[in-house]
């Protein structure tokens, strides 16, 4: 698979979900590639699972203010690894929710009216891999607009 080719065609709202992975980070160069300077913006969409959100809130009243740690984190990663790629002219946009992942992503394009969808092919670890590929079959079978799943490695032209 050659690196994208997206020349003479941009999209207005990209939706990027991430799980801060090495393969959302390749998924975002490939989000960017679809923007024109002139009027695109590109919502970052975290989820966090159901599960790992309950089991922080169980500590909030024991470790300080435990969701402004989180948030933090989260905020911190963004700065790292997305934030500071975004050209000028790109509006970007974040949005952090709870929730099963595959329907997360399924409500956002909704709201958002995204007309495109930018998703990396693998998680973090092999049961983030499994659950992965399950959230990004559901997204392809039922958004309504363009799904880009990019996989791990992109061999570029040359």
């Amino acid at each position: 698979m050659s690196d994208l080719d997206l020349t003479g065609v941009s999209y207005q709202k990209i939706l990027f979900c991430t799980d801060f992975s090495e393969n959302a980070r390749i998924a975002f160069k490939q989000a960017l590639k679809a923007t024109s300077p002139e009027g695109s913006e590109i919502c970052l969409l975290h989820v966090i699972p159901e599960p790992d959100a309950q089991f922080w809130k169980g500590y909030i009243y024991e470790v300080g203010d435990m969701d402004s740690k989180a948030q933090n984190d989260i905020d911190c990663a963004i700065n790292e690894q997305y934030r500071q790629l975004v050209p000028d002219g790109v509006k970007f946009v974040i949005n952090v929710k709870i929730g099963e992942a595959a329907r997360s992503i399924l409500e956002t394009i909704e709201e958002y009216g995204a007309d495109l969808v930018v998703i990396g092919r693998q998680g973090h670890g092999a049961i983030t891999r499994w659950l992965l590929g399950n959230v990004t079959e559901k997204v392809t079978r039922k958004a309504e607009c363009p799904v880009l799943v990019v996989p791990m490695k992109i061999k570029s032209e040359h």
